[in-house]
């Protein structure tokens, strides 16, 4: 039975509360392994929180915020990335106009070092921010967390269409390495977005319009989507490996078959 349902990969408006929430969990949702969850505090609020045995990464989605690792402090400002160790106590502290933070997990074996990630160093880096595509297809790819990163299970990027542009084009999947959520960031209303998931493409098991701080996981399936005309789609992916180490590769997909002449545009990140 298809995995690929409405209410086991579909989250609406993951930033309606304040405080740490959690979207995406294994179990109640179709993920094995991601989970994806929201920090979003008040100006100069505190919150301490622990990783257990999930390896876990930050994206900062707003506002500032301060992140201990321990005693060592850590700044994280728009778009900034934090990879933090399992079995770590996280201490976040909101900035001046608070904090909205994107909490990206997975459960690992390993324990690896913690990785700040600034926003502008990727922009500077030709393997992790590139355009892919071209028109009617064309996006800007952000890798946060890659291969720039030393973990076992999770990676996560941000990516910006062009107006009215297809992005995750050519169709294509990656169900035996890897499952996915796209969390839709930066579309103010009206933009919206259709997101289509599916197995056949004849009769797709998800096509749902999505909009700003909506969720789809993609935990198998062909997965492009498409802005409205005028609009962008832009989203956070994030991904967790089934296998340590080993599933971990950015940019390995397949692509659906009718499509095949047509390049992903992801060998840059690889």
């Amino acid at each position: 039975m298809s995995r690929l349902t409405l209410d086991q990969c579909v989250v609406r408006n993951t930033a309606g509360r304040k405080g740490r929430t959690h979207a995406v969990v294994p179990g109640r949702t179709a993920a094995r392994h991601l989970h994806y969850g929201r920090i979003i505090l008040d100006p100069s609020e505190r919150l301490v929180f622990e990783t257990s045995d999930r390896e876990t990464g930050l994206v900062c989605l707003g506002g500032g915020a301060t992140v201990h690792v321990g005693d060592d402090p850590y700044t994280l400002a728009r778009l900034d990335a934090l990879y933090l160790p399992r079995d770590s106590r996280i201490a976040v502290t909101a900035g001046s106009s608070g904090c909205d933070l994107a909490e990206i997990a997975a459960p690992v074996t390993k324990r690896h070092p913690v990785q700040f990630v600034p926003y502008e160093a990727v922009k500077k880096d030709a393997g992790l921010h590139f355009k892919a595509g071209a028109p009617p297809a064309e996006r800007e790819l952000n890798i946060l967390i890659g291969k720039n990163v030393q973990a076992s299970r999770i990676m996560a990027g941000v990516t910006f269409s062009a107006p009215g542009n297809w992005t995750s084009w050519p169709p294509h999947e990656h169900a035996a390495m890897l499952e996915e959520a796209y969390l839709y960031v930066d579309m103010p209303a009206p933009a919206f977005g259709i997101q289509l998931v599916y197995t056949d493409a004849r009769q797709p098991e998800l096509a749902v319009v999505v909009r700003e701080g909506d969720c789809v996981l993609m935990p198998e399936g062909y997965h492009p989507n498409v802005a409205a005309p005028g609009t962008r789609i832009n989203f956070l992916w994030m991904m967790a490996a089934h296998r340590e180490d080993v599933d971990r590769k950015y940019g390995v997909v397949n692509v659906q078959p009718e499509f095949s002449e047509v390049l992903s545009g992801l060998d840059r990140g690889r």
